[in-house]
């Protein structure tokens, strides 16, 4: 009876040999595949994006990039509900206890996607080096970059009160058959709300914004008046 060692030995006697070139490339292809860059899709500036970036690489050498996504949009929806925030995070007079308390109070609301730890040792990090009033910024930054990676634009529109899901669907349908997505491009729909703007919309998409704002016809109204003065 043979031996499973002998079964292994006669398997590989009779498998044909790859020449030692071939398996050097596909050694070297293997290595490609099985490493991503862990480089941000695109460079971002300020305190915000270099944070957003770090914590980007992080997650990317982690393999953790959309869990580390997830808990970020959570907190995303915290500041929605709570507007006044990203002031407290800001205020100077927080105190190390204060810091950690609300630390505390954040990774709470991180979720259960955060597997690795990222998240909540970013909020450790931003509170040592007293900038968790950057939080709200890297949040954005973050979602940026995650959209670039996933072949993401963005279409970003204003309004003076919230829009209604339908009222959006059919903005993003339009906006996704016209000349300013490119074939391949995921379309993604960003909400604000902005009661200055009277009413109306402004829709922003890539580099190109356009203002159907009251506010911005208010304006023009009231610069021709001036003029013609």
């Amino acid at each position: 009876m043979f031996t499973s060692r002998a079964l292994t030995s006669a398997f590989r006697a009779g498998a044909p040999r790859v020449p030692i070139a071939a398996r050097v490339v596909a050694t070297r292809s293997y290595a490609q595949a099985a490493a991503p860059s862990t480089k941000p899709p695109v460079a971002l500036f300020g305190v915000d994006g270099t944070y957003a970036s770090a914590l980007y690489t992080a997650a990317a050498k982690t393999s953790s990039l959309e869990p580390t996504a997830k808990s970020l949009e959570n907190l995303s929806n915290v500041f929605k509900k709570d507007p006044k925030l990203g002031e407290v995070l800001g205020a100077p007079t927080l105190s190390p206890s204060d810091k950690q308390q609300i630390v505390n109070e954040l990774q709470k609301h991180i979720g259960t996607a955060d597997k690795e730890g990222i998240v909540k040792n970013f909020l450790d990090t931003l509170a040592q080096n007293n900038r968790l009033g950057a939080l709200q910024g890297v949040v954005e930054k973050f979602s940026e970059l995650m959209s670039a990676y996933r072949g993401e634009i963005e279409l970003t529109v204003t309004s003076a009160a919230p829009l209604d899901n339908r009222t959006l669907t059919r903005l993003e349908s339009a906006v996704s058959k016209s000349q300013y997505v490119q074939q391949g491009q995921k379309l993604k729909v960003v909400p604000k709300v902005n009661p200055d703007i009277k009413g109306g919309l402004i829709v922003e998409i890539g580099d190109r914004t356009i203002d159907l704002s009251v506010s911005s016809k208010m304006a023009k109204m009231n610069k021709l008046l001036t003029e013609s003065l």
